[in-house]
């Protein structure tokens, strides 16, 4: 049973950690492409929503879309973008934002540098609490073997 205390917050940390480098990662991508990317036309090719929870918890609609575009040296380029603008159908024309070397990565969303950092701060300030919390749990029973 003292194992189960020890193992399960050290998955949740394992996870946490794991959702920051993507995090990170994704947010520095975006970052890069707005910043070093060049921009092109793409045609929106598909919208489509995906939804996750229910029953007991609430349920959560994403957005998605997939534009498709031709890079500078001919690669016809098709890629998947979620939390776009729900104004944006099926056949609309926007500007992407994409590196030369990863156009596979591009972006479809309007520069907003300090939106970005706001909400990458954000989601990785819950992170760093929900690693806390879990770390506290685990001293916590290892203390004197009770919870508090």
């Amino acid at each position: 049973m003292e194992a189960l205390f020890n193992v399960i917050p050290l998955l949740l940390i394992t996870f946490a950690v794991y959702a920051a480098i993507v995090l990170l990662r994704r947010s520095r991508q975006v970052s890069d492409a707005w910043s070093r990317g060049i921009t092109t036309q793409a045609r929106c090719v598909r919208s489509y929503t995906t939804t996750s929870g229910g029953r007991d918890s609430t349920v959560r609609t994403t957005l998605h879309h997939v534009y498709e575009f031709t890079t500078r040296d001919g690669r016809v380029v098709r890629f998947d973008e979620e939390g776009g603008p729900s104004t944006t159908v099926e056949g609309d024309i926007v500007t992407v934002h994409y590196l030369p070397e990863r156009p596979e990565r591009a972006t479809a969303k309007a520069p907003a540098h300090g939106k970005l950092a706001a909400s990458t701060c954000g989601a990785m300030l819950f992170l760093a609490v929900f690693i806390g919390f879990a770390v506290f749990i685990m001293i916590a029973w290892n203390s004197d073997g009770s919870m508090p």
